[in-house]
């Protein structure tokens, strides 16, 4: 984690075929003699029998043959191209990096501290937990998401002030307690992602942010914590940075 640039940390169809339909072709019967009544039954007691008893049956109805299948008609399996798409993954938006904003003042209860960097994020949470204490007790709710602003930084430790908004003014402050304002104006806004121990890294893209393009940052840092400090894991960290620029 940078204190100021002056030292410590920079620190993705189906196509179906109708079936094909047979014609139904049906036989006419074949038609029957009719024998003659009368004396040419008599004349003839021998005659042959009636045509109709000899006659050839009548043919049985064609059976109906089954529909030929047509290959064209086949159903096929559907193109690979025409499948549901598997649902994309949700986009998360790039975090800001160098983002220029102006910063609001805000009213917040401070505490003061002083931390060397092998304890520096312990010492940050120690003093959350002394404001977070003085606002349960009094039952003031927070206004805003806690801040840490380094007023100094060295290559042994640091100066900073612990800041937590709120609406009104608690009471009995400690000694190293009071109330005043967050910092404002003009200043380039960066995200940290992870551990506090880690902020090196970020620190460190931000002070060759800063002297790419060539710009002035003020002697201060501001840390805002989007996730709760005192309850999230330190790896699970969200932190805005703040550079104040002149």
């Amino acid at each position: 984690m940078l204190g100021p640039v002056s030292g410590g940390r920079v620190s993705g169809r189906l196509v179906s075929g109708g079936p094909v339909s047979g014609e139904l072709g049906r036989a006419d019967p074949a038609a029957r003699d009719v024998a003659q009544p009368g004396a040419a039954r008599a004349q003839s007691p021998a005659a042959t029998p009636a045509p109709a008893v000899s006659a050839s049956p009548s043919p049985a109805p064609s059976a109906i043959p089954a529909p030929a299948e047509s290959p064209a008609t086949t159903p096929s399996p559907p193109p690979a191209a025409a499948q549901a798409p598997a649902p994309a993954a949700p986009v998360q938006a790039a975090d800001p990096f160098g983002e220029p904003i102006t910063l609001e003042s805000k009213k917040v209860v401070i505490a003061k501290g002083n931390a060397n960097w092998d304890l520096a994020f312990d010492t940050l949470i120690d003093s959350f937990k002394a404001l977070t204490a003085l606002l349960d007790k009094q039952g003031i709710k927070p206004a805003g998401n806690a801040m840490i602003v380094y007023t100094s930084t060295d290559d042994t430790g640091f100066t900073f002030l612990a800041e937590i908004p709120v609406e009104q003014d608690p009471k009995s402050l400690a000694k190293d307690m009071s109330m005043g304002k967050s910092p404002d104006g003009k200043a380039l806004k960066f995200v940290h992602r992870g551990s506090y121990d880690n902020m090196d890294n970020t620190y460190e893209a931000i002070t060759n942010h800063l002297d790419d393009k060539k710009l002035e940052a003020k002697d201060m840092f501001i840390e805002e914590y989007l996730t709760d400090p005192l309850k999230t894991a330190e790896d699970k960290l969200v932190i805005n940075v703040y550079v104040p620029l002149k």
